[in-house]
């Protein structure tokens, strides 16, 4: 029941979709892969990765910006809230670099750049330590694996989860930095009952994302732009930025203000650094 309500209105908001698109699956030996394609053909690939407890709507704000410039594949991830497979291997299984790797195959890409948030984050670095050679650019929005995870977060999370509707925007709010300002609601496709939806039914991961060694973050000699909010309350900012920051001396590494772990509507500074980069 749930889960129907959950994926019946993420299909009403793929239905207005803010750009032209063209939504499939594409096969993984994990399971089927759902794709948001929008954007010229003859322009940059683009892939771009939500985080946990989420999935594609997280770009309902930006994706009509970076479709001008780029060919985007907005991509659910596997095991999340959106119309992939529910299949969850275990972090350290190496499984979702393959996923991802598939993924791309399967849009016949040979590189393309990659901005991804939080557990899409983890996933992107897991890919780019993996397979260098075949990430152009790499864009990171509170990514995890950087820094051990908040212990704090997921038990205000359970405690708010046992409250209801109430609980469920302490939630929200937890994440947007203590308070649902006008960029999240953007995200939200200005309908905050959706997220409530997501988090009333979906059953988020509680294993640790693993932290990457510094062995497989020497791999990051790509272009690199890393952004933190200064009051994520998920995953330490300053500790991540200063762990990447001696590795990929690359990396133009920001802290925002007044910001939290939900990084919406960058589009602007997203297109800057790539452009910048020539892709």
């Amino acid at each position: 029941m749930g889960k129907r309500d959950v994926l019946g209105q993420y299909r009403k908001i793929l239905a207005s979709w803010p750009v032209e698109n063209h939504q499939y699956e594409v096969e993984t030996r994990f399971g089927p892969t759902f794709v948001i394609e929008s954007g010229s053909k003859d322009s940059p690939p683009l892939i771009l990765l939500h985080g946990s407890v989420s999935n594609s709507f997280t770009w309902y704000g930006d994706v009509a910006s970076l479709s001008k410039t780029h060919h985007a594949y907005a991509i659910d991830i596997i095991g999340e809230a959106g119309l992939s497979a529910a299949s969850r291997p275990g972090y350290k299984s190496g499984a979702y670099a393959l996923w991802l790797n598939e993924t791309i195959h399967a849009l016949r890409l040979s590189s393309c750049s990659i901005v991804a948030m939080s557990l899409g984050g983890w996933m992107a670095l897991s890919f780019a330590t993996t397979y260098p050679e075949k990430v152009d650019n790499l864009v990171l929005l509170c990514p995890g694996g950087l820094a051990r995870e908040k212990a704090s977060f997921l038990w205000k999370a359970i405690f708010f989860s046992l409250l209801g509707k109430w609980g469920q925007l302490q939630t929200l709010k937890l994440v947007g930095a203590g308070h649902i300002s006008s960029s999240s609601l953007s995200v939200l496709g200005e309908d905050p009952p959706f997220a409530s939806l997501v988090f009333k039914y979906f059953r988020p991961r509680t294993a640790k994302m693993p932290l990457f060694s510094d062995q497989s973050l020497h791999q990051l000699t790509m272009p690199i732009l890393m952004l933190f909010g200064d009051s994520d309350q998920l995953l330490p900012a300053s500790k991540s930025m200063n762990r990447l920051k001696p590795i990929a001396q690359q990396a133009e590494i920001e802290l925002l203000p007044d910001t939290g772990h939900l990084i919406v509507n960058q589009a602007d500074r997203i297109l800057k650094f790539l452009n910048l980069q020539g892709s």
